[in-house]
């Protein structure tokens, strides 16, 4: 039997412009309008769409890192994200040892003997050798620091993982190993993972499902293969074709 582990119902979400002069009225715009789907535990869903169509917006609603309207329904609490730039998402002046060890600390419960063995159990499992805890984010590649903030989003052990454009920062050849490494957590540690991304080819290798998001709406649902292959929704067939996709 089938469980969800997120339910999201009529979510709407609104961003107040701000006024040129005092004497002006406030107004809003709408980023996220009436979107409705549910994740089941342990699938990868992609999440689709051009810039400016409300991805990283509705991965923040689901952290309940903005104002929302509408239900969201996390049916576990443990849900941390991966952001799509490994350069501005790690302390500068702290080393890696530190930075992962620091939501263990904040958490609470664990000897500092007991955040140690975690450290580097979590670097083995993210290819990283355990002397990378005596570095800075400076001294490592874009690939390696990428690594170090999955690390980190794993330190808690979550049921969810958010990866917003993970990859896109990152050339070619350490894409792919950052896709591989995402497989092989999302095998060994059960992970749910909702992936965002616009690279088309990069979903449709990655996940099962895929939704299409365009302005603000999901306008298209399903098994990678239908919507893929069998799609309802133009935009969907615009996307595909830009992308050069007739088969994948």
């Amino acid at each position: 039997m089938l469980t969800n582990i997120l339910e999201v119902s009529n979510l709407y979400v609104s961003y107040e412009n701000s006024r040129k002069t005092p004497f002006e009225k406030k107004t809003k715009t709408q980023v996220l309008k009436d979107v409705s789907f549910t994740m089941e535990k342990g699938e990868i869903l992609g999440l689709v769409g051009e810039s400016g169509s409300g991805k990283s917006t509705l991965a923040r609603a689901i952290l309940n890192m903005i104002p929302y309207e509408g239900t969201i329904n996390r049916l576990d609490s443990n849900f941390q994200m991966v952001f799509q730039d490994p350069y501005g998402s790690l302390n500068p002046s702290k080393k890696l040892g530190w930075i992962l060890e620091e939501p263990l600390r904040l958490k609470g419960g664990y000897t500092p003997e007991e955040r140690q063995e975690k450290v580097l159990a979590m670097l083995k499992m993210v290819g990283l050798d355990e002397k990378f805890i005596d570095r800075y984010p400076s001294q490592l590649s874009g690939g390696q620091r990428q690594r170090v903030c999955i690390a980190s989003a794993l330190m808690l052990e979550p049921s969810l993982l958010i990866t917003d454009e993970p990859v896109s920062a990152l050339d070619v050849t350490i894409q792919a190993q950052i896709l591989e490494l995402f497989e092989k957590i999302h095998e060994e540690m059960g992970l749910s993972i909702l992936f965002i991304s616009h690279d088309l080819r990069v979903v449709y290798h990655t996940c099962d499902r895929v939704m299409i998001m365009k302005d603000g709406r999901l306008v298209e649902m399903g098994p990678v293969d239908e919507v893929y292959f069998n799609h309802k929704h133009p935009y969907t067939g615009e996307l595909l074709k830009a992308a050069g996709i007739g088969e994948v």
